[in-house]
């Protein structure tokens, strides 16, 4: 016997889906350095730059500080390790945890 639509668990809304969808690689908040880090390279790439050695510039001559917490100027190469550190961080804890906050 086929189950009623009454018994079905509700489906969730358009919105919400796009809520869960707005963060879905995510599978850990944001540490606040990174959204540090975030906020400043919106800044930077709304001006029109994206080569990474001037990014990485505008993040010195900022002051904005590394996720990981180092110490040292900020170059293009650090600028490529901090990425990738924070891009493997969170890859770890989507594939642990899925769908992120």
């Amino acid at each position: 016997m086929a189950a009623s639509a009454a018994s079905a668990p509700p489906s969730p809304t358009r919105a919400a889906r796009h809520e869960d969808l707005a963060h879905q690689s995510r599978g850990r908040p944001l540490t606040e350095p990174e959204r540090g880090l975030a906020a400043a390279l919106e800044r930077i790439f709304a001006t029109g730059e994206h080569d990474f050695d001037k990014v990485a510039e505008a993040l010195q001559r900022d002051g904005v500080p590394r996720p990981s917490g180092a110490a040292g100027a900020w170059t293009a190469a650090v600028l490529e390790d901090e990425l990738k550190t924070i891009n493997a961080s969170l890859d770890a804890a989507y594939a642990e945890h899925g769908f992120g906050p």
